[in-house]
């Protein structure tokens, strides 16, 4: 259900290419500079050590899948992969090489809802493949795995796909590429190659093992060097342990959302807030034993209620019961009672459920993404509203491990087929469609609840990545949502599962959670690290480095700004979270001056959004305005990346040039040249200045009046990155440049300013003619202004 648009955009991108390149279809190509004198003269300038970009870079036109010599150690791993050898038949030095694997922390927060234990059909057929010696390719690890659940394509016929993608935008690095059954990821030169290395877990999904394993992953064999791990959630204060090149699959924090106690909690108060308007999407719940005298009541007050009882922390079904007596509950504590939905919607007279994918790679912006795909998990039993059938499981539970031990359970094989006991939801919105009912507005429902819902644990999980994690690159999350719909085809949320079952060994299983963690890894955007960062984060201390606008490139890539952008940068972001009564156009001003940060976190959104495959991003979008109010605390970029969707949505290009002019430059870098806009105070902002210097003081009709009144004169940003010159006045200066070129013109202009009305931020430039320097009048209304926002 993504955008119609989508494809010509990306075809468009890659037609607007002028570099001719070999590049897996169905991503988005590079766009390497069209002005080789810009490129040539940052190169010049920048000149350092060659790094993973560089080498890309060079590496982009040469054929990736040459033969090529390598060190016998690699020969050997790679012999092993062939399978032309076991882990036993390595030297006894070569495995000892390096440190045993170790793995990470396997405490479980406060036990949330997982799944991932959940056994799915032939799963003990490959379950023995979870212990594997440290030394062996991740593609030996699922072999016989791939064998049993599906025919792929033989190895001359696969399609060959490069091994990375590369950036739409100049100076950004490459993410590697993970491929489908049916595709062969050619090999990077040894030098980066030995860089692939990945984390074992316990938990870590055969589905994910033989994606990696395509892209020519190792096994770690130390706590240092992995990028990537698909393991178990840990323990808040142990998310420090990850080094800024590596990537975790959770969030600290994620279980206020993922225990279904915490769930409760948040939308509860979500709704308390905002009313049921906006927060009816999940049944009314109780927790045992803080709630009693509530629950009593409310079960007084309705006596043929049903209600369903569940331990906060459990999955698959286990510890679940429908009740209707007081007498049935159950004595142990803590439990959640929950309303019973006694409506659902039947088919075939049986109820159902649907396994929603949720993806978040970013809370600070909040970015989140849904797969077009997922799974309609149907009771085994049709059911009946009878009180004398509350303890048929089969018939009031939709969980796959409780209705497989049903004799009348029926597999399904077939993804396109409505038959079964479990289905493709493609399949249900087809079914749904073909009975006239529109299940493109169902769509729409389910990403409202999606979005409300993630919010809702958006406070906790900020606060903790700021306080744990040194870089947001280094975590991302696949949630499992279930929703059930009622009678009238409205969504619920009866839990969310932080870790949701991936095994796959059945053909439906297979199809659809196969594309989704190759479309995820993708999205996920892996960074080839350069060794010196290894090295250098492995010494660094624990504590938390970096802020929430990090790229996701070398982490070497420090920030270069000067002090006067620096400040400006802060400010910037302070004046637009310190709005009473924010509206559209004040919130559209946003876009007006782009801050080298802007730059960069637009960057990433846009590169992301390129590699999304099956997932369609839900936040940000054209829509995410309404929103923001939900939030606990403004974000400043939720702000700018909602604004940035409202703008572009419908001319991708537009803004991906716009951005690209800057990359060119290395703006996003921090690098700043004399051309470069400077965001700066509003003048009635300013010390001195009519009214009390806050910006709640802000007259809205004056900023509106002010910024149409900039725009017209030029002095905004045009479409490639440079400023258009300003119309001249009588005296043949630019209005800017009167305020800064003379005393006289200095004098004439405070004058002016006294009765101006203008309140919009003023484009001031950092060069020779008129350098900004952080002024005590500047950095007066700075600190006044930062001082507002702080906590």
């Amino acid at each position: 259900m993504a955008s119609a648009g989508t494809e010509h955009y990306n075809i468009g991108l890659r037609r607007r290419n002028s570099f001719k390149q070999r590049r897996p279809s169905g991503t988005v190509s590079a766009l390497l500079p069209e002005k080789p004198s810009e490129a040539k003269v940052w190169s010049q300038t920048h000149q350092q050590p060659l790094g993973v970009t560089e080498v890309a870079t060079r590496l982009s036109s040469v054929h990736l899948g040459q033969p090529e010599k390598e060190p016998e150690e690699a020969k050997e791993l790679n012999s092993c992969a062939r399978g032309s050898c076991s882990a036993t038949d390595l030297r006894p030095n070569q495995v000892e090489l390096e440190d045993s694997e170790d793995e990470l922390g396997d405490g479980l927060e406060d036990s949330c809802s997982h799944d991932e234990n959940e056994e799915e059909e032939g799963d003990s057929e490959c379950s023995s493949l979870s212990i594997v010696s440290p030394s062996e390719s991740v593609a030996i690890i699922s072999r016989n795995c791939v064998d049993f659940m599906s025919k792929s394509l033989p190895n001359h016929e696969k399609v060959v796909r490069p091994a990375l993608i590369y950036s739409l935008f100049p100076n950004v690095s490459p993410t590697i590429y993970f491929g489908t059954r049916d595709e062969r990821v050619e090999k990077l030169p040894w030098e980066q190659r030995k860089l692939l290395r990945w984390k074992m877990s316990t938990v870590t999904p055969n589905i994910v093992k033989q994606t990696i394993g395509r892209s020519h992953f190792k096994i770690s064999k130390r706590n240092d060097d992995w990028l990537g791990c698909w393991g178990h959630h840990m323990k808040s204060p142990g998310f420090r342990s990850i080094r800024e090149h590596q990537k975790l699959n959770h969030f600290p924090g994620s279980f206020q959302i993922g225990r279904k106690d915490r769930l409760w909690r948040n939308l509860s108060r979500m709704q308390s807030r905002f009313g049921k308007k906006e927060f009816s999407f999940f049944p009314q719940s109780f927790i045992l034993p803080q709630d009693a005298k509530l629950l009593r009541k409310a079960w007084e007050s309705s006596s043929r209620q049903k209600w369903i009882v569940k331990p906060p922390a459990s999955a698959r079904g286990i510890g679940i019961q429908v009740i209707h007596k007081w007498s049935q509950l159950p004595k142990r504590r803590p439990l959640l009672v929950q309303r019973y939905l006694h409506k659902p919607y039947l088919i075939s007279g049986s109820k159902f459920d649907l396994r929603i994918y949720v993806y978040v790679t970013s809370y600070d912006p909040l970015r989140i993404y849904l797969f077009s795909d997922g799974l309609v998990r149907f009771a085994s039993c049709k059911y009946s509203p009878s009180m004398k059938s509350l303890s048929n499981k089969f018939m009031h539970l939709t969980n796959y491990s409780v209705n497989k031990k049903n004799a009348e359970y029926q597999a399904n094989a077939d993804e396109t087929a409505c038959q079964g006991h479990k289905w493709a939801l493609k399949a249900l919105w087809n079914y749904l469609s073909q009975k006239g009912i529109n299940s493109d507005a169902i769509w729409e429902k389910i990403k409202d609840v999606v979005v409300k819902t993630i919010i809702s644990s958006e406070p906790y999980v900020t606060n903790l990545l700021k306080l744990y994690v040194r870089r947001p690159y280094s975590c991302h999350e696949l949630f499992g949502f279930d929703i059930m719909l009622d009678e009238n085809l409205k969504p619920w949320v009866l839990e969310v599962n932080i870790s949701p079952s991936l095994h796959s060994n059945s053909p439906l299983d297979i199809s659809i959670k196969g594309q989704m963690i190759r479309d995820l890894l993708n999205l996920a955007g892996f960074v080839l690290p350069n060794m010196e960062d290894i090295l250098s984060s492995s010494s660094s201390p624990s504590s938390t480095t970096g802020s929430s606008t990090s790229l996701p490139s070398s982490p070497r890539d420090k920030c270069q700004m000067t002090p006067e952008h620096f400040t400006a940068q802060k400010m910037k972001k302070a004046y637009y979270l310190t709005q009473k009564i924010p509206d559209q156009d004040f919130y559209a001003s946003v876009l007006d001056v782009l801050t080298p940060d802007d730059v960069r976190v637009l960057v990433e959104m846009e590169d992301e959004f390129s590699r999304r495959g099956q997932f369609e991003r839900i936040f940000p979008s054209r829509i995410s305005s309404r929103y923001l109010r939900f939030f606990e605390q403004p974000r400043y970029f939720n702000i700018l990346t909602t604004q940035w969707e409202q703008k572009y949505h419908g001319n991708k290009l537009k803004g991906v040039d716009l951005l690209r002019n800057w990359c060119y430059k290395g703006f996003h870098t921090g690098i700043v040249s004399d051309s470069a806009p400077l965001w700066s105070l509003p003048a009635s902002l300013m010390p001195g200045s009519k009214g009390d210097g806050t910006p709640s003081a802000i007259s809205k009709s004056e900023h509106i009046k002010s910024r149409k009144q900039s725009c017209s004169e030029g002095n905004m940003l045009s479409e490639d990155g440079t400023t258009p010159k300003p119309k001249k006045s009588q005296t043949g200066l630019s209005p800017i440049s009167r305020k800064t070129s003379s005393s006289k013109n200095n004098e004439n202009t405070s004058k002016e300013a006294n009765h101006s009305t203008q309140v919009l931020p003023v484009l001031k430039y950092s060069g020779q003619s008129s350098k900004l320097s952080v002024s005590s009048t500047l950095q007066s209304a700075s600190d006044s202004l930062l001082t507002a926002v702080s906590p």
